[in-house]
């Protein structure tokens, strides 16, 4: 494989990279000053059950995975990636008022739904063209950069999550209108300061890129790095339950988006080093690594019930998704015909996200009948097992870039 310095990756990545990575930042921020605080509003405010957290969570994933399958193909179709991209995220944008304007559990479910339809909508064709921008030889680095500008909003977003609460003696909805100001911002950005490249004449756009026939020209090597995303998915519910954990050992409702605060520090300031090091040796050994340290964050927050415990749990959570995010979308990029990207991006994210549904209703479930314990005890050992499955097929994923 290309081998590459973190300063020479800096240096050569393009801008439209670093402007993608900006864009996800603003919507991240907007995204979880919201999303830190709704799990807890949800039950404490609106007395939703932790089965009916994790239903919605799952759900909203998951519509945002289904959406991605059609958007993906439609931008291999057009031979176009940056309409649909400004689209999700202008859809994203108009629907943040809604959860500051929300009554009812019912209208809060319609908000969650239709803002990951957004996402599902800009999701598969930005990563796409991402992978379009990038040079081979930087892929990791790029899908790494973009994934820590990413989860900068995602602590950013907490962070003022918290203090707009202690400034407004915990009105939730003033803090969900704030939110809309920097939604509105990333698409903006999007629309106005990312250039796509033009496309290469001699590639002909896919004609129909989800008949069977497209399915099979992906390839087997592509095919199994959907399946281990799956079982990654699955050993990995959704963040909710690490807020709703914070709650339970008894941190006040102010202080509990400091709990995704702490994780996505950690995460930012590791996907970057991991996309880079992953364009010099085997991303299977870095993939390994993370369900490892998603293990480790599994038996913290099962067996240790304080501060400490989790603080460790949290750390380990977030390591985990930095050595693994980022390194799956580069896989993918590897191993998917570049006509194809956009429905080889779709089906990944389908596919991970009704594992994510799954997982997280199962996480509910568990919570709601046997405590957080079984929740986290559960994890771990799909962690172990996708661990299992990892180095299985290990040997199939060490594949050089199709370019």
């Amino acid at each position: 494989m290309t081998t590459t310095t973190p300063n020479a990756a800096r240096t050569r990545l393009p801008r439209g990279i670093w402007v993608l990575g900006f864009v996800s930042m603003l919507m991240d921020i907007s995204s979880e000053m919201i999303h830190a605080l709704l799990p807890v509003y949800l039950v404490t405010v609106l007395g939703a059950s932790t089965l009916t957290v994790g239903f919605i969570e799952g759900i909203a994933e998951a519509t945002a995975s289904i959406t991605k399958i059609f958007s993906g193909a439609l931008s291999d179709w057009l031979g176009r990636r940056k309409l649909l991209a400004a689209l999700g995220y202008g859809l994203a944008a108009l629907t943040k008022p809604l959860f500051p304007l929300a009554p009812s559990v019912g209208w809060l479910v319609a908000a969650r739904f239709i803002d990951r339809v957004g996402k599902g909508i800009r999701g598969a064709p930005r990563d796409a063209l991402i992978a379009d921008i990038s040079p081979a030889g930087l892929r990791g680095a790029s899908f790494g950069l973009r994934q820590s500008l990413d989860t900068v909003g995602a602590f950013v977003g907490p962070l003022a999550a918290i203090g707009l609460m202690w400034w407004t003696a915990d009105h939730f909805a003033a803090v969900f209108w704030v939110a809309v100001v920097p939604a509105f911002l990333s698409f903006g950005l999007i629309a106005f300061a990312v250039n796509e490249p033009e496309p290469d004449a001699s590639r002909k756009p896919a004609k129909n890129p989800l008949n069977t026939a497209a399915m099979r020209q992906l390839g087997p090597v592509y095919w199994r790095v959907v399946a281990v995303g799956v079982v990654f998915t699955l050993a990995r519910f959704s963040e909710a339950f690490l807020i709703l954990r914070a709650q339970n050992i008894g941190l006040n409702a102010m202080w509990v988006p400091a709990v995704l605060v702490l994780m996505n520090i950690t995460y930012a300031l590791s996907a970057y080093p991991a996309g880079v090091l992953s364009d010099r040796i085997n991303r299977t050994a870095l993939l390994a690594l993370g369900l490892v340290f998603l293990a480790g964050a599994d038996l913290a927050l099962a067996l240790l019930p304080s501060l400490p415990g989790l603080a460790l749990g949290v750390v380990l959570w977030g390591l985990h998704m930095g050595l693994t995010q980022g390194l799956l979308s580069a896989l993918v990029a590897d191993t998917a015909p570049s006509v194809l990207r956009g429905t080889a991006f779709g089906y990944f994210n389908l596919f991970t996200g009704l594992a994510l549904l799954a997982a997280s209703v199962i996480a509910g479930a568990l919570w709601d009948a046997y405590g957080p314990v079984s929740t986290f005890l559960a994890g771990l050992g799909f962690a172990l097992a996708a661990l299992a499955g990892l180095l299985a097929v290990g040997n199939d994923l060490r594949t050089e870039s199709k370019e």
